[in-house]
């Protein structure tokens, strides 16, 4: 009896996510035309093996000489003071890193934008070395939040072109 319950308890829910168009994130919807790319960049290596990472991770190939061609044009990490402690030293930082790239095939720009992903950072002069690692794994995953920005719009522009 209860897993007779459970069952069709089970088999609402996975009716009731699968009719509502939930998807796994990362789950895309590629259009036709992105199918493969090629990447060109003129930014860190580290944003590029995430971009890498994330088309391959969407079923996209990254060829060398495929049409459209992503362009990594820049990428910019800033930090601004938030706050300060009794002593006048700072307590707290903004880390904002910004993206900008565009989409081209052939001679023609068909997509030019600018990501930007911002944290809050905890600074502590007290644990120096700890939080300067605290600090590199952070922009690190600021740049696999920036990679996977870029892919979303991406896919979304390309989808809205497809006929």
């Amino acid at each position: 009896m209860r897993i007779g319950l459970n069952l069709i308890l089970m088999l609402t829910l996975v009716a009731t996510l699968s009719g509502c168009g939930f998807q796994l994130r990362g789950n895309y919807q590629l259009p036709e035309t992105l199918q493969s790319v090629s990447l060109e960049s003129y930014v860190s290596k580290e944003l590029s093996e995430h971009m890498k990472q994330r088309f391959v991770h969407s079923g996209i190939k990254v060829l060398d000489a495929e049409e459209p061609t992503v362009r990594l044009i820049s990428d910019k990490l800033e930090r601004r003071t938030l706050s300060l402690f009794e002593s006048g030293q700072v307590a707290e930082y903004e880390l904002l890193y910004q993206v900008k790239y565009q989409l081209v095939q052939g001679n023609q720009l068909l997509l030019e934008r600018t990501v930007e992903v911002a944290r809050d950072y905890q600074d502590d002069p007290n644990f120096a070395l700890a939080k300067t690692r605290e600090r590199e794994m952070l922009v690190d995953e600021m740049r696999a939040e920036a990679s996977r920005r870029i892919l979303q719009q991406i896919i979304s522009e390309m989808s809205e072109q497809s006929p």
